[in-house]
């Protein structure tokens, strides 16, 4: 396969993990269905355990592995943040969770930024936390003052940037930049800007995820997640993933490949989209702020504009105060914000948001509810329509 490292973002989207000169001419990597590896030789065999037993993942030894359909995503998203190798898996939270058992024994420290998914703050606290890690959150807009927050025995610093419901931007240099010079562990999960708006390694991460389920495949049709590692990083990743037990299956990595190539227009058509809808909503009665790293006067423009080249079409808005008949009668009946989990797809949602439930470092107070967006694909005018006959009908109940 040639070299297209030289060639701009857009471009290696395109042709990044294909060989169509190994692969009959085939424009696109062909699916490996696979749980047995044959070998040639007992010799063969043999190099293939030292190589997993090292770590260096080498050749193939079983599906749970990986394949050459592993290993062509693999090295696609590799390439486009920037990495040293990738690790693939069922799905974003493994992503998340194999990267931080990795790095983590009872006794350790994690600091973890108050603002992150869901999920991952459930895992740390239902399962890290019953294994001996010690836990404890700081606030999103910190910055340097992480310093005073870490103790002798932290081993890992979990960063989201911009956070999952209040899209708060992080300072994410200057955090690694402090970690780095203490041997401590980055991790940064970068579903929100993909490898097309942000690149978390080139910023001092030693970890990047991407929940790939969301804007890296881009049609709401399969599970998968990916952690982009240093060459430090790779191989503990590697060998927890592994022997954790987690894997992505074949049909789904290879959709996410076909997902990857027009990831970089979808994604300036999901901000363009996005902007225009988040601008729209500030001039709504109905609106007490909208939550939106890419407007310029959110909290987080300036650090968003210095190190993100884009934006996504996920964003947050809270609701001057109504009840929670209006807002239900608001949210219940959209033709194209259907409500429901997830997001990163073609298609528009909406789903009401509860920040008060996971914050522990910063209070949240808003003066009404709280829902999330994603803008989809759609044309922008149908969306705004549909959130107006949506506002109609809060006023109405």
């Amino acid at each position: 396969m040639k070299d297209i490292s030289q060639f701009s973002f857009d471009t290696q989207a395109l042709h990044a993990g294909r060989d169509p000169d190994n692969n009959h001419g085939v424009v696109n990597p062909p699916v490996y269905h696979c749980s047995t590896v044959i070998f040639q030789s007992v010799e063969e065999l043999l190099e293939t355990r030292r190589d997993r037993a090292s770590g260096a993942y080498v050749g193939f030894t079983y599906g749970r592995e990986g394949t050459a359909t592993t290993r062509a995503f693999e090295d696609a998203v590799t390439l486009l943040e920037g990495g040293y190798r990738a690790v693939v898996t069922s799905c974003g939270l493994g992503a998340i969770a194999a990267s931080l058992t990795a790095f983590l024994s009872a006794g350790d420290h994690l600091l973890i930024v108050d603002s992150l998914y869901g999920p991952a703050r459930a895992f740390c606290e239902d399962f890290l936390r019953k294994f001996g890690v010690d836990i404890s959150y700081y606030p999103p807009s910190i910055g340097t003052g992480i310093e005073a927050l870490i103790r002798d025995t932290t081993r890992v610093v979990y960063l989201e940037s911009p956070g999952s419901l209040t899209f708060e931007i992080t300072d994410v240099p200057a955090i690694t930049k402090i970690c780095r010079a203490r041997g401590i562990t980055t991790i940064m999960d970068n579903t929100w800007g993909s490898p097309a708006c942000f690149k978390p390694l080139a910023h001092g991460v030693d970890v990047s995820i991407n929940a790939a389920t969301k804007y890296i495949s881009g049609h709401s049709d399969l599970m998968l997640g990916i952690a982009v590692c240093t060459e430090e990083a790779f191989i503990p990743v590697k060998k927890t993933a592994s022997g954790s037990g987690y894997c992505g299956g074949p049909d789904d990595i290879y959709m996410a490949m076909r997902g990857l190539r027009t990831l970089p227009l979808r994604m300036k058509r999901h901000q363009e989209s996005a902007l225009a809808i988040a601008t729209w909503l500030q001039g709504r009665p109905e609106v007490h702020r909208v939550m939106y790293p890419a407007l310029p006067d959110d909290p987080g423009h300036a650090l968003w504009k210095r190190d993100f080249t884009g934006a996504s079409g996920l964003f947050g808005v809270v609701l001057n105060a109504c009840t929670d008949a209006q807002f239900a009668a608001m949210l219940d009946h959209m033709d194209l914000f259907r409500l429901g989990y997830s997001w990163g797809g073609y298609e528009s949602l909406a789903v009401p948001t509860y920040p008060s439930d996971l914050r522990s470092a910063v209070s949240w107070e808003a003066p009404g509810p709280s829902l999330r967006l994603h803008v989809g694909l759609e044309d922008p005018a149908d969306l705004i329509a549909d959130l107006e006959r949506g506002f109609a009908r809060l006023a109405a109940a």
